[in-house]
């Protein structure tokens, strides 16, 4: 059953939890259409998926609704998200043939020498609730359009979005066994893990994806992993308070703090912190908090769901105790039932703390200042993760030193965005293994053959 947390938990819909027996069949399925959907090569593969990206945004009012409907996030976070993603599908399109077109190492008057991109096999893709529309998009397309047929799992938190992501997938002319998709929990994503797939995607949390791992290991199949994130925004003293503002509230409470990648640390020069908390500060207090989908006018929706919202909770209570002090606090207007967790910006932060050195996945803020460069890097670098981060400052020479000693698979620099589709992503430590996206996501999915022959 799904419902709705920025409602109370109202019933939404429902969807029949797979079984096992029907997990096997559509492993079984997919591995049938290895050979065919191969054959198809590129440009036949990206010709049958054209209309599905078409038909996905034709829809994007539908499916944007149905997302905030199962996260609770606002309507225009949920119509980017479908717009965004769609935009990914078609570099993806687009660029894939060029991505996995034959390489030429070496020709001599003797010989010639080619590295060709083959398709691994069957992908199973296991994706999380925070995007999942997106994430089921970063997880099927690369897949399919490397030639890999996929059995996808959406989450149990958003299970009518993944219905409505199956239904226009089935829509169009795909062979048989290219794409599947199954419903559950955790229990229905372990057996699609330990199926006759040939290799593992996943987005979602570091200890689900370490179990994962350990189950490709075992199996000997290669597994993309991206995990969570504590990504520091460090900001100089010579920043641009305009463009700290933006990023850094954007990042860290664009979907209520519900992202892998947001700024989950700010760590600002003592003599700019004041002036920069100031303006956060006025920001976070004044943001509409409403129901998305009785209130167009909200900004700030629910968490994800109640059990969300009490990992937060405990996280914020853990820093108090421990001598945090609240900086801005936005208020939850009365009456508003269901996962609904106040916007927070915290300071006093000490390294015990589990705001610190645990993924927040909510909105709240912890605040550190420096004074040396020294400090700023040994605090960035001081975390068990290293998905991303931050720099901004007008000295871009020095901005580019920092990002060398930031253990992160993505730097940002001032108003960089690392968001787009031909740059790879993934993360350094528990953040992951392997890249998602751009020529070198499209490779991963790839197994690397040499030709060689004689003239």
């Amino acid at each position: 059953m799904s419902t709705c947390p920025a409602l109370n938990y109202k019933p939404l819909g429902a969807v029949e939890v797979s079984t096992a027996g029907e997990v096997e069949h559509k492993v079984a399925d997919a591995n049938a259409a290895r050979g065919p959907w191969k054959e198809l090569g590129v440009a036949g593969r990206a010709e049958l998926l054209e209309p599905i990206r078409d038909e996905f945004l034709a829809r994007r009012d539908e499916i944007a609704t149905t997302i905030t409907g199962e996260t609770g996030k606002p309507i225009p976070e949920s119509l980017v998200e479908v717009e965004d993603y769609c935009d990914q599908i078609t570099w993806f399109l687009d660029n894939a043939g060029t991505a996995l077109a034959d390489e030429v190492t070496k020709e001599d008057e003797s010989s010639l020498h080619r590295v060709v991109y083959e398709p691994r096999g069957v992908a199973a893709v296991i994706a999380p609730w925070n995007f999942p529309f997106g994430m089921a998009v970063w997880g099927v397309f690369p897949n399919l359009i490397a030639g890999n047929p996929v059995v996808f799992k959406t989450s149990e938190e958003t299970p009518l979005v993944g219905k409505k992501f199956e239904e226009i997938m089935l829509n169009h002319d795909l062979p048989k066994g290219v794409f599947a998709e199954v419903y559950g929990a955790g229990d229905v994503g372990q057996m699609l893990s330990h199926s006759n797939v040939d290799l593992l995607w996943f987005t979602g949390s570091t200890a689900t994806g370490k179990s994962l791992y350990r189950t490709a290991a075992s199996k000997f199949i290669p597994a993309t992993l991206e995990m969570g994130g504590s990504n520091p925004s460090i900001v100089f003293d010579d920043a641009d308070l305009d463009i700290a503002t933006q990023f850094v509230y954007g990042e860290r409470f664009q979907n209520n703090g519900q992202v892998c990648a947001a700024t989950k640390r700010l760590i600002v020069h003592e003599a700019i912190a004041d002036d920069l908390v100031d303006r956060l500060k006025t920001i976070i207090e004044t943001r509409r908090i409403g129901n998305p989908l009785l209130d167009p006018a909200a900004e700030v929706g629910s968490l994800i769901s109640q059990r969300q919202a009490k990992v937060a909770q405990a996280q914020l209570d853990d820093a108090l105790v421990k001598g945090a002090v609240v900086l801005a606090q936005n208020e939850i207007p009365e009456g508003l039932a269901g996962a609904y967790f106040p916007p927070s910006m915290i300071s006093q932060i000490t390294r015990d703390m589990r705001v610190w050195h645990e993924e927040v996945f909510a909105p709240i803020l912890p605040v550190v200042s420096f004074s040396t460069e020294e400090q700023a890097i040994r605090m960035a670098n001081d975390t068990i993760y290293g998905l991303g981060a931050r720099v901004i400052s007008a000295d871009v020479e020095r901005a580019e030193a920092i990002a060398a000693r930031i253990e992160a698979g993505t730097v940002e620099i001032n108003s960089g965005s690392r968001w787009e589709p031909c740059n790879p992503f993934g993360g350094y430590k528990s953040s992951g293994l392997g890249r998602e996206l751009g020529v070198h996501g499209l490779r991963e999915l790839s197994q690397t053959k040499v030709v060689s022959r004689s003239k």
